[in-house]
C-alpha cells in the first residue's frame, strides 16, 4: 500500500502570472512527490500500512518520530496548499465576508496582515489563515508544522513560505510573491468550505 501524489486541481499555466508552470512543476512533482515518496518508504517500517496521511501525522506525534511527522506533514500541508490556489478572479462572499469584516475590517486588511505574517516569518515554514474559537486568526508554523498536531485550530488558508515555492518567479523576493499569489489566485470558495471545521480532512490522502 502507499499514497499517491495527487494531482494539481488546476492546470499548469492557469494561475499565471502570479504562479508560472516551471514552479508547479519543481515545486508539485518534484518538492511535494519527494515528501510523499520518503512517507511511502516507511509503510512497512513503520507499521503505516492502511493509514491515513492524517492518522500518520498522529502517529508521528505520538511517537515523537519527527523524521516521519516533517515528511508526512509537509506531504498533507502541500496538497491543503494547492487546493486554496485557483485562476484569478474570486472573491471572498457570504458567511467568509462577512467573518473577515468583523475580525480584520476588510479583505484587503486581512490580506496586508497574512502578507507580513509570511513575509516577517522567519525562515522556512508556512502562513495560515485559521479558525479559532470561532474566529478568524493568522498564524504561521515553522519547517513542516501543520494544524494537523494542533487541535485546537482549523486550517481555512496557508501560503507556503519555503524558497522553494517562489524561487523560480521571484527569486528571494518574498514580500512581492506573498502580495501577488494572496491577491490574485486565492481559492476562496475552498476557504469558505473550511469554515465547517472540516480543513483537516481536505488535506488527508488514502493509501491504495
Amino acid at each position: 500500500m502507499a499514497f499517491a501524489l495527487p494531482a494539481l486541481p488546476f492546470g499548469a499555466k492557469d494561475l499565471e502570472p502570479h504562479m508560472s508552470a516551471e514552479t508547479l512543476e519543481y515545486h508539485h512533482s518534484k518538492h511535494h512527490k519527494s515528501y510523499v515518496d520518503k512517507v511511502n518508504s516507511w509503510v512497512d517500517e513503520k507499521k503505516l500500512a492502511g493509514l491515513s496521511l492524517v492518522e500518520v501525522i498522529n502517529k508521528a506525534v505520538e511517537t515523537k518520530d519527527k523524521g516521519l511527522f516533517n515528511n508526512a506533514a509537509q506531504a498533507w500541508n502541500h496538497n491543503f496548499f494547492w487546493l486554496g490556489l485557483a485562476k484569478a478572479g474570486q472573491k471572498p462572499s457570504g458567511k467568509l465576508a462577512s467573518l473577515i469584516e468583523e475580525s480584520f475590517g476588510s479583505t484587503e486588511a486581512l490580506l496586508e496582515k497574512l502578507a507580513a505574517e509570511a513575509v516577517g516569518h522567519f525562515g522556512s515554514g508556512w502562513a495560515w489563515l485559521v479558525l479559532k474559537d470561532g474566529k478568524l486568526a493568522i498564524t504561521s508554523y515553522h519547517d513542516g508544522d501543520t494544524p494537523v498536531a494542533h487541535k485546537e485550530i482549523k486550517p481555512l488558508l496557508t501560503l507556503d513560505v519555503w524558497e522553494h515555492a517562489y524561487y523560480i518567479d521571484y527569486r528571494n523576493a518574498r514580500p512581492k510573491y506573498a502580495k501577488d499569489v494572496l491577491s490574485n489566485i486565492i481559492n476562496w470558495e475552498f476557504v469558505a468550505k473550511n469554515l465547517d471545521g472540516e480543513g483537516v480532512s481536505r488535506g488527508d490522502l488514502k493509501q491504495a
